[in-house]
């Protein structure tokens, strides 16, 4: 099979430019053929605003650059990844115009929310989910702090929705989660047209050995991802576990200022490269995953897991979902009591925590190793392109 994916790279690197990578990798392993077009948001830092505005709502050059690519390789589908903002929905249109199947993955928000993470003031948001025209967002400046920017990915939003370019150009989705499905469906994509199909790891690092004795926390330090949470809670219990911080953002101060306070209670380890970061969750007694917003599929949960780390997580979204309470983790609310309360009981019971290692470990081979996630793809793929075949044979016939 030939596959065209495209993918608009994040000036900071995350979790879905891992994701298109990885999908990447893994169908070359398997012996497709995969063809990649891509845009990058550090060409934004030489854009005027209003260009980069046009190019959110359409971008002619994407738009053209597509065609030749489909003309010229005849793929049998196209994968989006992210389309926002350089290559925009005019992708679609492409592939339409070339009789190719459209899938696109679901990995944030940004459809129905401006702000992405459905999150506002530290707490959860929905108040644009299912509007026709998302004007909650431009009063509260929800994306990155500026009414202007709001206003364009909201006007952007209603635009393609009232086109129906996300209802009828769209082939295939899949969402990460069954939960994140359902927001989806609520926001108003059409339910049959979306599968679930989760994160995967394409390489398996192998069940750590856990016998570090500490909690690790990895990933941005931001209030959504409940940095204060877990800072406030350490500070509540009394004979705390060493709690070493992994990565870097905005609330690196409050980090370090509460590393350096409790020297014996925190080490802050600031980035780190992945295969250390592998060996400091394999070596953990858990992952502590104190979100406060849905999440879509965190990779730090995968990676955990698959190192057979257990992790103790917000009730809350996916996570919900991805941890199952009492087996592979712990849940908890997303408040600084209920993580000390969480934390006390996990390391209170050391007998139970390797049927937990057992279990997260089994939960990765089962559910999120690459070949798991391949036939899921692979079936994805093949609904589309059933689709596009259909659709072309009909056009044909009239």
């Amino acid at each position: 099979m030939k596959i065209l994916l495209c993918h608009n790279f994040y000036q900071q690197p995350g979790g879905e430019d891992q994701s298109f990578a990885e999908e990447a990798l893994l169908l070359e392993s398997r012996g497709h053929e995969v063809i990649r077009f891509t845009r990058h948001n550090d060409a934004i830092q030489e854009m005027s605003s209003w260009d980069v505005a046009k190019r959110t709502f359409w971008s002619s050059e994407s738009h053209n650059d597509l065609r030749s690519i489909l003309q010229r390789e005849q793929p049998d589908v196209m994968h989006c990844t992210n389309t926002f903002p350089l290559i925009s929905p005019a992708a679609y249109y492409a592939a339409r115009e070339e009789r190719v199947a459209v899938v696109q993955s679901l990995r944030n928000y940004r459809m129905f929310c401006p702000g992405t993470y459905f999150m506002r003031d530290g707490k959860v948001c929905e108040d644009c989910l299912g509007r026709r025209f998302a004007w909650p967002a431009i009063v509260h400046k929800c994306y990155r702090e500026s009414r202007a920017g709001s206003a364009v990915l909201a006007s952007m939003i209603a635009m393609h929705r009232s086109l129906g370019t996300w209802s009828k150009l769209v082939d295939r989705y899949f969402a990460l989660t069954n939960f994140s499905r359902a927001k989806f469906i609520e926001g108003g994509l059409p339910g049959e047209k979306i599968d679930v199909k989760p994160n995967f790891l394409l390489e398996d690092p192998g069940a750590g050995n856990g016998d570090g004795g500490y909690a690790v926390f990895v990933g941005r330090l931001s209030t959504e991802k409940g940095v204060g949470i877990l800072l406030n809670a350490w500070s509540q219990l009394e004979s705390p576990p060493l709690l070493k911080i992994i990565g870097d953002g905005p609330m690196a101060n409050e980090v370090k200022e509460a590393a350096t306070r409790n020297p014996n209670k925190i080490h802050w380890l600031g980035r780190l490269d992945r295969a250390r970061v592998l060996d400091e969750v394999g070596n953990a007694a858990c992952l502590l995953q104190p979100s406060l917003w849905y999440e879509g599929f965190p990779r730090t949960i995968l990676e955990a897991f698959s190192r057979g780390t257990p992790v103790i997580a917000s009730r809350l979204g996916s996570m919900e979902e991805i941890v199952v309470d009492g087996k592979s983790g712990i849940l908890c609310e997303p408040t600084a009591e209920a993580f000390r309360i969480a934390v006390e009981q996990f390391f209170g019971n050391p007998n139970a925590i390797p049927m937990m290692r057992f279990e997260a470990r089994q939960r990765f081979e089962e559910c999120y190793s690459a070949a798991a996630n391949y036939d899921k793809l692979m079936d994805i793929y093949a609904k589309a392109i059933a689709i596009a075949a259909k659709r072309s044979s009909d056009l044909t016939m009239k």
